[in-house]
């Protein structure tokens, strides 16, 4: 049996590839750069772009399944390319998988498709799109996981897995990006503390791999999205400063206002957007947005439906953080 992993050089895409060799599968990546561990690790590496529609089917023939993991996750950037790499990318991938018949396909998602600035408390996955988006990454991947969950059938069976703030080691985005932002002094806790669901990198991907085996044509699974979570929110703060301490750095202590790190966010994208900067303002509304509302989930589908409990605690995800941290070159 192989199995395709897109953008199994990322996060969450090279654990699942991870996972999967442990299984026993043959296991196929496609990706844009060179990742020597996953030629170490005996992968059939296919780089390429998912924006690409000849390259995806190529890569999806002679399949037994696909994880759709690849995505464009940026805070800021062109409409055109979030829209090209997440939307357009999964709907190749969904063609392809039709194509060349395919009956699985497990697309993961984010619960920012049903966040549109406000506080979202305990909601369900009967949550709507919302009609407005802060950001285009979330707006995009909304749409994707519309055609993916759309495409369901009795040829090709989907899930979508929304995993909320996946961490752990081998972190290649949500902690670099703390780190880089707390030594350039530019990391400021924003507003109330609030509630947040979070989720260890081992339990997203058991996620996944709970979906992909229970998906088949008319199961329970099928078409339908799971919020992926701990299981158990905690402030904001508490969390930022935990992964600031794995990483070696003192808490943050500082607080700036939410009306007013909105305003600033509000200034800086007009700014940006007027003189068609290319780099990322140093806020954002949508970052402004995840920083001061609460945004926790109910995961009982996913315990119902894919038997899912996070078996590593909080506790112990940030202790094995740490230990992969110490050695990490900050």
């Amino acid at each position: 049996m192989t199995i395709l992993v897109t953008g199994g050089g990322g996060f969450i895409g090279r654990s699942i590839v991870r996972a999967l060799l442990d299984r026993g599968e043959q296991v196929r990546v496609l990706c844009r750069g060179d990742y020597p561990v996953l030629r170490e690790w005996g992968v059939d590496l296919r780089r390429g772009d998912v924006r690409d529609p000849d390259f995806v089917a190529a890569a999806v023939q002679g399949c037994d399944g696909v994880f759709h993991a690849a995505a464009h996750i940026n805070l800021w950037g062109a409409y055109e390319t979030f829209y090209d790499v997440n939307t357009l990318g999964a709907r190749h991938v969904i063609d392809a998988c039709k194509q060349e018949r395919v009956p699985k396909l497990v697309y993961t998602s984010t619960p920012s498709v049903v966040h549109s600035g406000d506080a979202v408390s305990g909601v369900d996955e009967s949550a709507p799109y919302p009609s407005h988006f802060e950001a285009h990454y979330p707006a995009t991947k909304a749409l994707a996981e519309r055609e993916v969950l759309a495409a369901n059938s009795n040829a090709l069976s989907t899930v979508a897995i929304r995993p909320h703030l996946v961490w752990g080691p081998g972190d290649s985005s949500a902690l670099p990006r703390l780190v880089a932002r707390a030594k350039a002094g530019r990391l400021r806790m924003v507003g109330r503390p609030q509630q947040i669901d979070t989720t260890y990198i081992d339990n997203a991907v058991s996620a996944h791999l709970a979906a992909y085996d229970r998906l088949a044509p008319g199961s329970a699974v099928a078409g339908k999205a799971y919020f992926i979570t701990q299981g158990a929110p905690l402030e904001g703060p508490a969390f930022i400063n935990d992964m600031l301490d794995a990483a070696g750095l003192p808490p943050v202590t500082r607080t700036v206002p939410a009306p007013l790190a909105r305003l600033a966010a509000a200034l800086a994208e007009a700014i940006w957007n007027t003189f068609k900067l290319q780099s990322e303002p140093p806020v954002t509304r949508f970052l402004v947005s995840q920083l001061s509302t609460a945004h926790w989930y109910d995961i009982s589908a996913a315990r119902r439906d894919l038997g899912y409990d996070p078996a590593v605690s909080y506790a112990e995800g940030m202790v094995r953080l740490k230990d992969w941290a110490r050695d990490q070159p900050w």
